[in-house]
């Protein structure tokens, strides 16, 4: 419930937390540190865990044509090392479970950045995260009705549905488009199905965060993650869960083309063109996040590898990789 942002002064660079008090937007300052660019990622990661924790408790689990509210066990892991792991083994719905993930990535990239800073600078930070969680959970419990009220006045301000964060984590993980697009994904589950389906959404969602390619897209964080590097030659890859519900269904790399509309054009200059997959690996066991992670990887620094993938015969690996093609739809 907390927006955070940086501000240069008198030669060094404030951290600033920005809240809705008691007497209206309040601001104040958290720490200041003399390098801006160190500031940089740790602002980026305070306003994604503030987003984290605070919209989950802020909207209506509405699945199963009812109205809930989702859990708040996720705001522990702020300043608890220990139940960090927590956000990592919950299976309540995919939408909360991927935001749990989000936030586990948040706190981790914190912890990387203040590694490079004063101890100062992160006992100030840690210190914040303590008020966030403190008032956050005073605020929940004074909408709850379970607040004894023996305590002092919350300071900073939240109001269900109105939650004062900055939402944008260039994931729309917090959009509800992609929380409506998780829950109508789910809607045929059954429990064993959904916690199968969070445990794919969390290799996808990591070998995304880790395989260091900014040609690659979550197009449905659950199911698919598509990467098209620049220079590929109008190949790309992509990467697929198996459909809700085939309990025997596996998951599937494929490698495709993009084929002009206009068979009068060339291959990178077309107005148009339809994609077609030329070979599929169906994998007889789900993949961890680091062997995604490599696949990204590996075509991002050579996009043209893509091309050469394209050419292995059924029954061998993709070159570098323990993928083996199962089919090829070009024969």
């Amino acid at each position: 419930m907390t927006i955070y942002s940086q501000h240069a002064n008198r030669g060094k660079t404030q951290i600033l937390a920005t809240y809705q008090g008691p007497g209206g937007v309040t601001s104040k300052t958290v720490t200041s540190l003399g390098d801006s660019c160190l500031a940089v990622p740790i602002v980026d990661a305070l306003n994604r865990i503030s987003a984290f924790a605070t919209v989950p408790v802020s909207v209506h689990d509405r699945r199963e044509r009812r109205v809930d509210y989702y859990p708040r066990k996720h705001i522990a892991a702020l300043t608890d090392a220990a139940a960090r792991a927590d956000l990592l083994s919950g299976a309540h719905s995919l939408w909360y479970e991927y935001v749990c993930l989000r936030l586990h990535q948040a706190l981790a990239d914190l912890e990387n950045a203040l590694v490079a800073v004063p101890d100062t600078v992160s006992r100030a930070i840690r210190t914040e995260l303590e008020a966030e969680e403190h008032e956050l959970r005073a605020a929940l419990n004074d909408f709850s009705g379970t607040s004894s009220g023996d305590g002092p006045e919350i300071e900073r301000h939240w109001d269900f549905g109105h939650s004062f964060v900055k939402h944008d984590d260039g994931m729309n993980t917090l959009s509800d488009d992609t929380r409506a697009q998780l829950d109508r994904r789910e809607a045929e589950f059954t429990a064993e199905g959904r916690k199968k389906a969070v445990g794919d959404l969390r290799v996808l969602v990591t070998a995304h965060s880790r395989g260091g390619g900014m040609w690659a897209s979550l197009d449905d964080p659950s199911c698919e993650l598509f990467a098209e590097p620049y220079d590929s030659d109008g190949f790309y890859l992509t990467v697929q869960t198996p459909e809700p519900g085939d309990d025997d269904g596996l998951w599937e790399i494929e490698i495709g083309r993009w084929e002009p509309d206009d068979p009068d054009e060339e291959h990178g200059e077309h107005t148009s063109a339809t994609g077609s997959v030329v070979v599929g690996c169906a994998l007889p066991a789900a993949p961890d996040a680091d062997e995604i992670a490599h696949l990204l990887k590996s075509v991002d620094e050579k996009p043209l590898l893509l091309a050469q993938w394209a050419e292995t015969p059924v029954g061998t690996a993709l070159a570098g990789t323990t993928m083996v093609v199962t089919k090829r739809y070009d024969s």
